[in-house]
């Protein structure tokens, strides 16, 4: 931790520390509030929150800027997708073929919903075309990472000098939203029409809280570790292939596609050094799952810098709180009637809820909380992630260029 010109730089180690930290404060609070676990609030998003808050406190106070090294936070959601892809079975990946078009036409079209809300409200406050563009797919589909790549060409073409300050709010503030619809959404599909999860399903992510914790000694998590190890490898180099060709994927969407390979290519009974069979869906994997995802949301939230987003919330407020809407609508009336109003079906409808203006570990950790409360989705936690991760991904790198020449 060093202090230099008025910021105050938090290193990779203390940060990770404070993550801890945020996900135990988290947890407490949950405990405590019989909303967050009614609705399924996740952990991280509670505590982080509340952290961030409190550094916003401190810097109106100090007038002291907080950063973090995140560099930790962006391996820990490596692998995270690795454990997704280590889970998954080719058949399951069939079987979730249909589902998997439906999601992914309905999050196209609602792509296209997002851009011309944002567009249309921020013209009717008075606020430029690309002020809404960018409250769009590129900040809430997209992330933060989307923001800051196409904000400075925006901010260019339309001679407008707030475009990265727009994005990343939108993005920071469409996060929080995002983090906690989810689970809301997914209550009151269930509680309406009485739905429940198979019992005998594994979970994918942590462990089941009713019931009797399973038994992982060193052993068992050292050979998880080095299963995910193994994949990252391999997803590093399919990573390397796929640039090649021109073609720019983040390295935790090919280290999922890497874990579902050697899950399903390797055979069961192929020797190994541990003397153990592959850790497909194994308590060990779930455990890594849950602390990677959980610790990478709560150092994601409490790290933003709040202070700098606060001039420009009102008329992103404007434009966020019609996006909300229009999100929790196409949930609970498009995606799920379509996906036949199924307990599957609800838990998609949570991770739709991070997808729409959050990101996907945002709809993962939301699906996580769901299915911690009402038990495991596999479905879910295979369909979800390869619409988000992917697909949604590609489709947003042709909307975007579409839409600026639109308003251009």
């Amino acid at each position: 931790m060093n202090y230099l010109e008025g910021v105050l730089h938090i290193e990779s180690f203390l940060a990770v520390t404070l993550g801890i930290v945020v996900l135990f404060i988290g947890r407490r609070l949950t405990q405590s509030s019989y909303y967050l676990r009614e609705f399924s609030i996740p952990e991280p998003v509670s505590g982080g929150i509340l952290v961030s808050v409190l550094f916003a406190i401190l810097h109106y106070v100090t007038q002291i800027d907080i950063s973090f090294d995140l560099a930790a936070r962006d391996l820990l959601l490596v692998y995270f997708f690795t454990t997704i892809g280590i889970n998954a079975s080719l058949s399951d990946l069939f079987k979730g073929g249909k589902p998997l078009m439906i999601l992914l036409a309905i999050t196209i079209g609602y792509m296209v919903v997002q851009n011309l809300t944002g567009i249309g409200i921020a013209t009717l406050l008075g606020q430029p075309e690309a002020f809404g563009l960018l409250s769009g797919s590129i900040s809430l589909i997209g992330g933060h990472g989307t923001a800051i790549a196409w904000s400075p060409r925006v901010g260019e073409m339309f001679d407008l000098d707030t475009a990265m300050e727009i994005g990343i709010a939108s993005a920071t503030f469409g996060l929080i939203l995002a983090s906690l619809m989810g689970g809301p959404i997914a209550k009151f599909l269930i509680k309406r029409h009485n739905l429940k999860a198979n019992p005998d399903e594994a979970p994918d992510v942590g462990t089941d809280q009713a019931k009797p914790q399973p038994q992982i000694n060193a052993y068992d998590f050292l050979d998880a570790v080095l299963a995910i190890h193994v994949c990252i490898i391999l997803g590093a180099v399919l990573n390397e292939v796929i640039d090649s060709f021109g073609l720019q994927l983040p390295l935790f969407v090919s280290c999922l596609f890497a874990g579902i390979l050697i899950s399903n290519l390797i055979p069961k009974s192929y020797p190994r050094l541990t003397g153990t069979r592959w850790p497909s869906r194994q308590p060990a994997v779930a455990l890594i799952a849950d602390i990677a995802l959980g610790s990478f949301l709560a150092m994601s939230l409490m790290s933003m810098q709040l202070w700098v987003l606060i001039d420009l919330a009102g008329p992103i407020f404007v434009i966020l709180f019609a996006q909300f809407i229009i999100a929790i609508s196409i949930a609970i009336f498009v995606i799920f009637p379509l996906m036949g109003k199924s307990y599957d079906a609800a838990v998609i409808c949570s991770g739709f809820g991070g997808i729409s203006l959050g990101s996907t570990p945002t709809a993962m950790a939301n699906m996580s909380a769901v299915t911690q409360k009402y038990g495991n989705s596999h479905q879910a936690f295979i369909i979800v992630p390869l619409v988000c991760a992917f697909f949604i991904d590609l489709a947003n790198a042709i909307m975007i260029p579409y839409f600026i020449n639109a308003i251009s």
